[in-house]
């Protein structure tokens, strides 16, 4: 009887445990590393407007040098390309047969490429803003004028034209406007050099201005140089990280002053095309020109703006790479610490 039980007992398996789950382990995930430089920084936001500002000044003042040296390369363009017989009003003289006789004279020199007559009419209107309108050139004295188109690379003999023309017509009279395209170029070239100076001005200003911003910038996280100076971290590293963090300040500093600056060249330009003959516009077109810089101009800007940028990171870099030549001088000799605190 127990043999059979002992047998049923063998037959009959025995029901194994359920093993248990095992709780599963969280996924260990890398922390983001943050920036070492806060982005959100009051001094860093300063720095940026600062950088705005200036760019903004220093591409103005480019723009408005490049485009009041265009203006006077083409008032000097037009005033050397043309040069202007005046005959004077005799009474033994027959005015139309020598305004003919001087253009004809006048054309027969090598450089001389085309003449025109100012007719009656349109001498009476050079003279309305002075004299009025509905002036009778019989009653007054008035010159009369012959203009001659000349040859820029090849001008013809002024010397012997205006002998020639002495000779034939005592009355005549040939300006080559030598004098005033000797004035302009004057003025132009001191304009320039007005220009450059402001513009160099403007840029020490800038530079001194974004030394002085990054230094103050920094001083606020000197204690994160420090801190990463004495866990260990290179030099070169700790500058990295500064010199990223102010190349991304000076980089939207300097393109949102040097973009504010674009958008003012091309709103003025459009400005002007669309309210030509105003009084406004023929005066503002008459002292500045056209408010157009072109490519170079725009050219200009874009280079201002990129040696802005690298002027800030190189300017945060070596201020950096002195503060950790200041701690480890510190940290040599602590006697040291009133004189580089201070």
């Amino acid at each position: 009887m127990s043999e059979s039980r002992t047998k049923r007992t063998h037959e009959v398996p025995e029901q194994q445990p359920e093993p248990q789950q095992q709780p599963r382990r969280t996924e260990m995930r890398v922390r983001p590393m943050g920036p070492i430089v806060p982005s959100t920084n009051v001094s860093g936001h300063a720095l940026m407007c600062v950088i705005a500002i200036m760019s903004f000044l220093a591409c103005l003042t480019l723009g408005g040098v490049s485009m009041v040296r265009a203006t006077a390369q083409s008032w000097q363009s037009q005033i050397s390309r043309e040069i202007t017989i005046q005959i004077k009003p005799d009474d033994n003289l027959d005015m139309e047969k020598a305004l003919a006789d001087a253009r004809d004279l006048a054309l027969t020199f090598s450089g001389a490429t085309g003449g025109n007559i100012v007719d009656r009419a349109a001498t009476a209107r050079l003279l309305e803003p002075w004299l009025g309108e509905g002036l009778d050139l019989d009653e007054l004295p008035v010159p009369r004028l012959v203009i001659i188109t000349i040859d820029e690379n090849n001008p013809p003999d002024f010397a012997a034209m205006r002998k020639a023309l002495t000779e034939i017509i005592p009355q005549a009279f040939l300006d080559d406007h030598r004098t005033w395209v000797d004035r302009l170029v004057a003025m132009a070239n001191t304009t320039a050099m007005i220009g450059t100076g402001v513009l160099v001005l403007v840029f020490s200003t800038m530079v001194l201005t974004v030394i002085f911003a990054t230094r103050g910038a920094l001083s606020g996280n000197r204690h994160i140089v420090e801190v990463l100076h004495f866990v260990g971290a290179e030099a070169g590293f700790v500058a990295s990280e500064f010199q990223k963090h102010f190349l991304r300040i000076s980089l939207k500093g300097a393109g949102a002053g040097g973009l504010l600056a674009a958008l003012f060249f091309a709103l003025a330009g459009y400005w002007q095309s669309r309210t030509l003959a105003t009084p406004e516009t023929d005066q503002a077109t008459a002292l500045f020109g056209t408010f157009t810089i072109g490519y170079g101009g725009y050219l200009g800007i874009l280079a201002i703006m990129i040696v802005i940028a690298v002027l800030t990171t190189l300017t945060a870099r070596l201020t950096v790479t002195r503060t950790i030549y200041e701690i480890d001088l510190i940290r040599s000799d602590p006697g040291r610490t009133d004189t580089y605190q201070s």
